[in-house]
């Protein structure tokens, strides 16, 4: 199915885009949005009323066809009372490789790449908000899990790759630095090992008083340096 869709590709993972670039109604990027994040097929009526839940039932229905016919051809294929994207999307590929890290299948760096990026950032409407949410947690338990596979596998560049775009996007997450500092560890990288677990005490205590966990503490007590 995804062969017919040739080069067409809707990304909303860092923001909204389309490949090939097309130029878009307001109302066109939230319908292409809505199908990539909901879809690729969704309900005609649900859409039209989640994209303009301020309007009556008639009027989003009214508001739909209206951005449906100013939307470029061939992105959209109504069919009945539902519609269908016909482009892939790049959120579809993320869950896909997020459900291969925590499967524990080897995922390597084009697929970390694709974990890097939230969901439509600064998109405030009701329908994407608990996506939003529930892709974030899943890239940063997928992130986190790919870290810990490619540490044990001995790929360290890879390993802390994974860890850093988890602590990047989560810092006090303290599982996600327990990963990058056990991957320094098994890399032999102590210093930068000391440097992250000084610099996420640090912040933790700042920003909300509190310590370091005892397993983190573990793996840097042996060569971690008492400062003066």
């Amino acid at each position: 199915m995804a062969s017919s869709y040739g080069t067409r590709r809707v990304g909303v993972l860092g923001g909204l885009g389309t490949r090939p670039v097309e130029r878009l109604s307001g109302a066109g990027r939230r319908v292409l949005a809505y199908l990539a994040v909901k879809g690729p097929r969704t309900n005609r009526l649900l859409t039209g009323t989640d994209l303009w839940p301020e309007v009556s039932e008639a009027r989003a229905r009214a508001n739909l066809r209206r951005a449906l016919w100013q939307l470029p051809r061939r992105w959209v294929r109504p069919d009945g009372l539902e519609l269908e994207l016909e482009a892939s999307v790049d959120l579809l590929d993320a869950r896909r490789v997020a459900d291969q890290a925590l499967a524990d299948t080897p995922v390597g760096a084009d697929g970390v790449e694709m974990l890097k990026h939230d969901l439509l950032p600064g998109w405030y409407e009701p329908w994407v908000l608990d996506e939003q949410d529930q892709f974030h947690l899943r890239r940063i338990q997928a992130l986190e899990a790919v870290c810990r596979t490619a540490s044990e596998a001995g790929a360290y560049p890879l390993a802390t790759g994974a860890g850093l775009a988890a602590v990047c996007a989560e810092p006090l997450r303290e599982s996600a630095v327990t990963a990058l500092v056990e991957a320094l560890v098994r890399e032999g990288n102590r210093v930068e090992a000391a440097r992250r677990f000084r610099a996420y005490a640090l912040r933790l205590r700042q920003e909300i008083g509190a310590a370091p966990g005892d397993d983190l503490v573990g793996l840097v007590r042996p060569f971690l340096r008492r400062r003066p």
